[in-house]
């Protein structure tokens, strides 16, 4: 075979793998992120449908605690009621916030040690969890403990737990993702146990602690710690892609809250009044983040504060699958609904 036609198979190779790439390209993604952008944020959220949303709920808390609000869709499919702002919404492990709220406030109190290990506290499970005597309280908030993640276990979605020694027991006794503090992954079994923790410490529920130390300074009265301290009929439907089920009934231990409660507290953790002090807000500085993301069957949250523009935005939407396109759907909703703000600051 000639050196030329060599070259020209190959060009042949390459054309056909270009041609079948762009086959898997995922066009309806792509589409949505060059489109270009409306004029202004209703537009843009009236998209919603298009990005295969049953209903989105936006707040923009701007400067002063002024809040916008945008809605389009449903909060519920099957009755055609438009979604509404003022709806509950499970925001699943946004709450992961309030709950390293009440670590740094409890550490700053000298109620609870970063350095105390998971035995310290919980000393029955020093043989069922690997490393329990090394892992600390730090290393759980920041998920550096390696403790195995409840929710990756195998068909966790199909049957969910309903409660916590459930949820715990499907990894008691696993090997350690790795070894305490050496990498970072993250796991909703260390939040299950620092919740845990503070009950034991507490004598008292965690979020009553929440209520008390948060909710109530903030005057925030539409955040709740389950769904069953709540009126259903206030609460957005879920759905997940391919099923019909609405799945706003079921407890997967997530608090609810508005959109408006959410950015008011989103607001007070990054400016810091949702701390007593300076050294409670260090505290916290040390050990997580101030914006968060959650992910649970039919319910998707992104709450961020966004300096540039002195904005917090929250974004619910109440349909999804774990394939991740309603993910990246969600995601390029919301990263297009801050340029539209931030054209207009």
């Amino acid at each position: 075979m000639t050196k030329k036609k060599s070259k020209q198979i190959i060009r042949i190779l390459l054309f056909l793998g270009t041609i079948i790439s762009l086959y898997f390209v995922p066009w309806t993604i792509v589409t949505a992120w060059i489109k270009p952008l409306p004029n202004t944020v209703q537009a843009q959220v009236d998209k919603a449908v298009d990005y295969g949303f049953d209903g989105i709920v936006v707040c923009v808390n701007k400067t002063g605690n002024q809040s916008e609000f945008y809605t389009s869709g449903y909060k519920n499919r099957e009755n055609k009621i438009p979604a509404n702002p003022n709806a509950l919404f499970k925001i699943a492990s946004v709450s992961k916030l309030y709950n390293a709220v009440a670590v740094a406030k409890l550490v700053s109190d000298g109620k609870l040690s970063l350095d105390k290990t998971l035995v310290d506290y919980l000393p029955e499970l020093k043989d069922r969890i690997e490393y329990a005597d090394k892992i600390t309280v730090k290393m759980m908030v920041r998920h550096r403990s390696g403790i195995p993640d409840y929710v990756r276990t195998h068909n966790y979605w199909v049957h969910p737990k309903e409660n916590s020694n459930e949820q715990l027991a499907l990894i008691l006794d696993l090997p350690a993702d790795f070894e305490p503090d050496k990498e970072y992954e993250y796991s909703n079994t260390n939040y299950l146990l620092l919740s845990r923790i503070m009950n034991r410490i507490l004598g008292y529920g965690t979020f009553q602690y929440i209520q008390k130390e948060i909710l109530t300074p903030l005057n925030l009265k539409h955040t709740f710690g389950s769904i069953q301290d709540v009126n259903i009929d206030d609460v957005m439907s879920g759905y997940y892609v391919g099923y019909d089920m609405d799945l706003k009934t079921d407890n997967v231990g997530s608090i609810l809250a508005t959109a408006e409660d959410l950015s008011i507290f989103i607001r007070a953790l990054n400016d810091g009044s949702v701390f007593r002090d300076k050294k409670e807000q260090e505290i916290y500085s040390s050990i997580y983040k101030y914006e968060h993301t959650g992910l649970i069957p039919g319910y998707q949250t992104i709450a961020q504060y966004h300096k540039d523009i002195d904005a917090v935005v929250i974004q619910f939407t109440n349909t999804v699958n774990f394939d991740g396109y309603n993910w990246n759907m969600s995601e390029i909703m919301y990263n297009r609904i801050v340029k539209i703000l931030r054209k207009k600051n």
